[in-house]
Formats: C-alpha cells, structure tokens, sequence
C-alpha cells in the first residue's frame, strides 16, 4: 500500500484560493501563492518547538484557518505543501533583548508575524530601550531586507528623534541609508543591494546621541515609512516596527 505524498498546489486550481498575499503583509512570488496544509503544520511544529506552544492568533493560527477553508474549497489535499514552504522552508525566531524578546515568523525569508514577550527580568533593573538599540534589534529581525526609500526615511526619523536635531550627519545613520536606497534602486538583483543589517549594526555607536524611544518617537518614524511605501504599510519586523515595539516596552519603565 504506497502512502500519499505531498503534492505542490498547481496553477490554474488555486484562483479562489486563500494566498499568502491575502492573510499576510507579504509581497513578490511569496504573496501569490496558495497557502496549503502541510505549510501550516510545519509553522506549527516551528512555533512549538521554538515556544513551547502555538500562539493564539498567531501566523501558524492564520495559516492553518487558510489551509482549511483552502482544503474545504478543494485547491489542496490535506497533505500539499506549497513551494515556498516547501523549498524555503518556515522559520520561528528569538531575539533576544534586555528585558524581552522579539520573536519574528517567516515563510520562504518574508516576515509573516513580529511581537515582543518580557522576559523574566525584575522592572527595577530594566532599563528604558533607546531608538539606537531598537534600530539595533531591526538589524537582527530584518537585516536581510534590502534598504528601500521607506526604510531611509524611517531611518532618518529615527536620527532625529534621537538627536533632537533636523541636521543629517554627513556619514551618519540617515546618511548611509539615503546612500544605500539610492545605490540599490539601481539594482536588480537583492542579493546584490546594501540590506538593514549593513546600516543598523552598531547603530547605537553611530548615532551622536540618543535616547529613550517613547510613541510619539514611534508615531513619528511609522508616519515616515508610511509615507514613502507605494502600497502604505510597514514592514513586518523593520524599523518602525522595531522602534514601535521599543516604545510600547517603554511604557511600563520609569523614562
């Protein structure tokens, strides 16, 4: 008796099906294509594995809701999986930071979901998380994505914020992201442009000063990667992602 093997949704099955451009803030080939079964099941053994447990509305939650009402509609067996999990594979990832956490989910390298846990550090000697070190963190969460003019400009509020001045410095932060937008709109290839990693490691040392990120920090930097995103949205993971959730922590921290 052979035993079933996962078969690849095929084009021209899935036109009502449930994509991952549908459930997800994803984009290129990621975002048309079916989310199947097996996909989710393997988010799920990465968020167990990884967590302890699945999360309550979390992207293996989303998925395996889209698998479903994609198998009930008949695009997929309850044992396909699509390419891009298939052949890229799902990660679940933690990043660690003084006083908590930041755990990113991907699928085939696109960030499907990003939230922050505290960890089990006493309040009294957790310090106020500053706009640098939550640069720093968009460096681990996001470090591969390509600088983009969304990411600039968010850089760039950033800087201000934390300097407390208009004034871009020459080779600073903001500087190097302008520069390194404008070197990769001139190229094709991804694995050939400047990433988040190349200009926000070490943010913290270059930036002439700094300071804790509070909202209205966050409500600024989110305004400018709005601002220069064709589609309006934010980067899952990336820096107003980053300095949003720096700032939430802050809140519960005597800044």
């Amino acid at each position: 008796m052979s035993q079933e093997q996962p078969r690849r949704p095929q084009a021209g099955r899935d036109q009502d099906a449930v994509k991952y451009g549908d459930v997800f803030n994803v984009s290129g080939e990621l975002a048309s294509k079916t989310v199947a079964p097996r996909d989710a099941a393997m988010m799920q053994s990465a968020e167990t594995t990884v967590l302890g447990q699945t999360q309550k509305g979390g992207p293996a939650a989303t998925m395996q809701y889209a698998a479903t009402q994609n198998e009930r509609a008949g695009v997929v067996g309850h044992v396909d999986v699509s390419d891009a999990a298939g052949d890229r594979g799902v990660t679940v990832m933690e990043t660690d930071m003084p006083g908590y956490r930041i755990v990113t989910e991907s699928v085939a390298g696109q960030v499907v979901g990003q939230y922050v846990q505290p960890t089990l550090v006493e309040a009294a000697v957790v310090s106020a998380i500053t706009i640098g070190e939550a640069l720093e963190a968009t460096a681990r969460t996001a470090g591969d994505k390509p600088v983009d003019q969304s990411d600039a400009a968010a850089i760039q509020a950033a800087e201000v914020r934390a300097t407390g001045s208009t004034i871009i410095t020459p080779g600073g932060l903001a500087a190097t992201a302008q520069s390194a937008a404008s070197f990769n709109a001139a190229i094709e290839r991804d694995e050939n442009k400047i990433k988040l990693r190349d200009v926000l490691t070490d943010a913290t040392t270059k930036l002439p000063a700094d300071k804790a990120a509070t909202r209205q920090d966050a409500e600024g930097v989110v305004s400018a990667e709005l601002r220069n995103n064709p589609s309006l949205s934010t980067q899952p993971g990336g820096v107003a992602a980053s300095i949003t959730a720096a700032a939430r922590l802050n809140e519960g921290v005597n800044i």
